[in-house]
């Protein structure tokens, strides 16, 4: 599913919220011993992940979650350069990135358990059935289990969590089912600005022929990422 902006991050009677992260949206399955890592979009990659492919040996078979690719740094901040970096390596390159920047998949939706089909369960249901996946089988890295709340505080808590890379929230209705390319979530983003300067060249018109520069231009710009979710 995919998720619409909402200008203010309120939680509503019947939704739970999820931290929204700094990462790379990405579906993974398990279907006799073969694992597919993929983008939202289709793209396969789980050769540049070699470290969440042979994590997938926890997982029960014909399991299938929907969840972010992340990196944190030594300082405990989610490094999305780093996780970047390491789409362009394969082989060799790749089994090195991830013993010196390894990924986390932080799972927050179960598709598929053990050949059962979740996607038309309600959100609270396949919420629980996630839980229990990772309860029962003691999952450990790479895997990761997002927080969830229905509460209030604890969402405003999500939205201090600027200084370690978290982007916001994402708020999920408890009786929804999961809807492939539907945009049936909401998001609220946080948005943070800081001064740059910029060189910046005003041409003037043909008839003057000169060309004047400022060389000190200063805006703040808010940050802005290209997302998934």
């Amino acid at each position: 599913m995919l998720s619409t902006p909402v200008p203010e991050p309120s939680l509503q009677p019947g939704c739970a919220a999820e931290p929204k992260w700094d990462g790379f949206r990405a579906l993974v399955s398990v279907d006799a011993g073969r694992v597919v890592l993929r983008s939202r979009r289709g793209s396969e990659m789980g050769p540049s992940f070699p470290e969440v492919v042979a994590g997938a040996v926890q997982l029960p078979d014909a399991t299938a979650m929907d969840g972010e690719l992340v990196v944190w740094d030594a300082a405990g901040r989610l490094a999305f350069e780093r996780l970047q970096n390491r789409l362009a390596r394969h082989g060799a390159g790749a089994a090195r990135a991830a013993e010196e920047w390894p990924a986390h998949f932080v799972a927050f939706d179960l598709l598929r358990r053990s050949g059962t089909d979740t996607t038309s369960w309600p959100y609270r249901r396949r919420r629980a059935a996630l839980e229990s996946v990772f309860a029962a089988r003691r999952l450990s890295a790479p895997w990761a289990l997002c927080p969830s709340t229905t509460e209030a505080d604890v969402v405003r808590e999500w939205l201090t969590w600027a200084s370690v890379g978290m982007e916001g929230v994402v708020f999920k209705r408890l009786n929804d089912a999961y809807r492939p390319s539907v945009r049936g979530w909401e998001k609220y983003k946080v948005r943070e600005t800081s001064e740059a300067i910029f060189p910046v060249k005003f041409l003037c018109s043909v008839r003057r022929a000169r060309a004047l520069t400022d060389e000190t231009f200063v805006s703040a710009v808010p940050r802005q990422r290209v997302r998934r979710r």
